[in-house]
């Protein structure tokens, strides 16, 4: 009897330091819980790589450096960084936004592709005041690349655009006047001349396509129109616009002012052709008076983009990049209020210094800070070809667009009177569903 009383004894007590054990696992549990909901949220921004900082730079360089000032007592920033290539930045992000992917909360996109990932319902919607709040100080430009259907759909940071970039040495034997516009024809004929080149972006490569719109856009045409569902759009390529580019693009793959590597050219070889021997002119962005205008020791000059045709206006390339928010992030609200901060003035102006990344915000250009980096001509020059160059068509097709285009006007040497109406065939039948790139 003793020994039945003890076995019960002892499997009350086993029952209750279990309970107890599991009340102490259940507190623990809670208190987990509510620390966890209360730890500060941490925030990804997929940025866009950055150039190397100097020698001597010291901290945080570029947008890791805005993602540190920008971080709060209420959340921190930190970055992973995508792909060089704008197109391969696209395609990183968007499958992982098409799994839902929660941890994109901040992203760098080009603003090629904002309208894409918007209409794709990738990209968290600003309130109207926020989208007040953000638009407040920025060019126009910049404003028009980050908005869709009627919404701004993004942040824009920061701009880019294209100009003529040549040495000035070699202007003056051309007896070149680039204090007034220049055409593409007196460029090329003034680089055969003086046996050196001009220096463009040919690679099989959106690069490519944005000096085709550029062109065409320069002779007053367009490349489509009617930007809403593919089968909506009006292909315009097969036009006066569209042979002009053809013609443009023809003179100069036939001319020794070509760079030898013109059909694998990009940004970087440009940069290095006109740095040599034969270089001469170069059409590249904003970034080049940085990392050139020491190294040729005086001899950088800078114009507006050539004109297509005499007497009209040229439409230099724009560009940049917009923050988005990501659709599917779990801290919304935090990460409008760290697209407000990164895409401020004052980070803009720093930016600038730093990367050559031209700002978005018309106010930044009067900064001081700005103005002893920069000369102010180049600053005027930068902002009117921001304010009145040629943006890529605002469209969730671009990269449709670009494959087709590609498929037609690359190599340069294949470019002919017939390649304006052959490529406006073949995008037509790829916009409709007809044919594939």
């Amino acid at each position: 009897m003793a020994a039945t009383i003890d076995r019960a004894a002892r499997a009350r007590r086993r029952r209750r330091g279990l309970a107890a054990g599991a009340a102490v696992l259940a507190l623990s549990s809670v208190l987990t819980a509510c620390s966890e909901s209360s730890a500060k949220p941490v925030l990804t921004w997929y940025i866009n790589p950055d150039p190397d900082p100097p020698p001597d730079f010291e901290g945080a360089f570029g947008l890791d450096g805005i993602a540190e000032r920008c971080s709060t007592d209420e959340y921190d920033i930190v970055t992973e960084q995508l792909p060089t290539s704008a197109n391969e930045q696209r395609i990183q992000l968007m499958r992982r936004l098409a799994a839902n992917d929660s941890s994109i909360d901040l992203m760098s996109i080009d603003p090629v592709y904002t309208a894409e990932f918007s209409e794709a319902g990738y990209l968290a919607e600003f309130s109207e005041a926020d989208q007040e709040e953000i638009a407040g100080n920025k060019l126009q430009g910049a404003l028009e690349s980050a908005t869709w259907n009627d919404r701004l759909v993004a942040a824009p940071q920061w701009a880019n655009t294209q100009l003529l970039w040549y040495r000035k040495s070699v202007a003056e034997k051309a007896g070149l006047n680039l204090d007034e516009p220049v055409t593409w024809d007196q460029l090329i004929k003034a680089a055969e001349e003086t046996e050196t080149r001009v220096s463009v972006q040919g690679n099989k490569y959106e690069g490519y396509v944005v000096l085709l719109n550029a062109l065409i856009q320069g002779a007053g045409g367009e490349i489509v129109s009617g930007l809403g569902r593919g089968e909506e759009m009006t292909v315009e390529v097969d036009s006066d616009a569209g042979k002009k580019a053809a013609e443009i693009i023809e003179q100069l793959a036939g001319s020794s002012a070509k760079d030898p590597d013109l059909p694998v050219s990009n940004e970087g070889t440009a940069e290095a052709n006109f740095a040599g021997d034969n270089g001469g002119f170069m059409l590249n962005w904003t970034y080049i008076f940085l990392g050139h205008n020491e190294a040729l020791e005086g001899d950088l000059g800078w114009a507006r983009y050539p004109q297509t045709v005499e007497g009209e206006p040229s439409k230099p390339p724009t560009g940049g990049i917009n923050i988005g928010i990501g659709a599917f992030s779990d801290h919304e609200k935090e990460a409008i209020e760290a697209a407000k901060c990164i895409t401020s003035t004052d980070n803009q102006v720093t930016y600038a210094t730093e990367t050559g990344g031209m700002p978005t915000a018309e106010d930044a250009y009067d900064a001081e800070k700005l103005r002893e980096l920069y000369p102010p001509e180049l600053l005027a020059l930068f902002q009117e070809s921001i304010d009145e160059g040629g943006p890529r068509p605002v469209t969730p097709y671009w990269a449709t667009i670009v494959n087709a285009m590609l498929g037609k006007w690359h190599p340069q040497d294949s470019v002919t009177e017939n390649t304006a109406e052959q490529s406006a065939e073949f995008l037509q039948n790829v916009l409709n569903g007809d044919s594939l790139v």
